[in-house]
């Protein structure tokens, strides 16, 4: 299994400062141990090598040298949290109109998925935007987000993510030391940093091709830690960790893991 690499996932605004900060900080360290290293984060598991968002891949992703698991987490009609990408199943079905127990064996509850990260930080993004053929506007999936975190995850282990910021704000009002962060594809940088700021983020999620140089130091500046997604090509791993990126969202956290070690 190796060794647990706990990394930081969010800065201060003043970035000299101890990541270890107080509680009344909005950042927080996410480990006992920091690193000034880019952390290696599973996406959907080791979705390269095995079905995405499954328990098979999340231990996969462990086995191969990741720091953290990211999966999608969405909400059945009785209430339960489960990790799936898409709104519907591949037969069609729609996952919100499901009771949990109807879900085919591969699709995890939260729980379950957080059982087989065991010895990792986890990133769950909540899938609930307004165009989703589910979109619960009142965000009911964040009570059993929350809840779920503190009684799987110890203290820095779990960061909420979602393009959605209502979602991610719904979390931090059952739980407000959960940090959160924003997805984000390609929009305005200033816009970015300055709407995860405005929701009291812990850090941005860009897709890789809106992350450059200017982009890290802003969101730095800011106090925000980046975590580009999805990263799979060695090279473009070594260059975003020459720019101080904080994490690596990768489908082969086995590659990663070599790219980060050797730099």
């Amino acid at each position: 299994m190796g060794r647990p690499r706990w990394v930081a996932v969010c800065r201060d605004r003043d970035r000299r400062s101890n990541l270890a900060s107080s509680s009344g900080s909005r950042c927080r360290s996410m480990s006992a141990r920091l690193a000034l290293v880019a952390a290696v984060i599973a996406h959907r598991g080791a979705s390269q090598a095995a079905p995405e968002n499954t328990v098979e891949a999340f231990r996969l992703a462990r086995d191969l040298g990741a720091d953290w698991v990211e999966f999608d987490v969405r909400r059945t009609t009785d209430g339960v949290a489960v990790v799936h990408h898409d709104a519907h199943l591949a037969d069609g079905r729609r996952i919100g109109r499901m009771q949990a127990d109807d879900l085919p064996d591969y699709v995890p509850s939260l729980a379950e998925a957080l059982e087989a990260c065991e010895g990792m930080g986890v990133h769950l993004e909540i899938k609930n935007l307004p165009d989703d053929p589910d979109y619960d506007r009142d965000n009911l999936v964040a009570d059993a987000v929350a809840g779920l975190i503190a009684a799987y995850l110890g203290p820095g282990r779990g960061v909420v993510s979602s393009f959605n910021v209502d979602a991610a704000d719904a979390v931090r009002a059952v739980n407000p030391t959960i940090p959160t962060a924003l997805v984000c594809g390609i929009v305005q940088p200033a816009q970015a940093v300055a709407r995860a700021t405005a929701h009291n983020m812990a850090a941005v999620h860009p897709f890789d091709a809106m992350c450059d140089a200017s982009f890290v130091r802003r969101a730095h500046d800011a106090g925000l830690a980046v975590n580009v997604w999805t990263i799979n090509q060695a090279e473009r791993m070594a260059e975003l960790v020459a720019m101080g990126v904080d994490g690596l969202i990768t489908d082969v956290p086995d590659v990663a893991r070599a790219v980060v070690d050797a730099g």
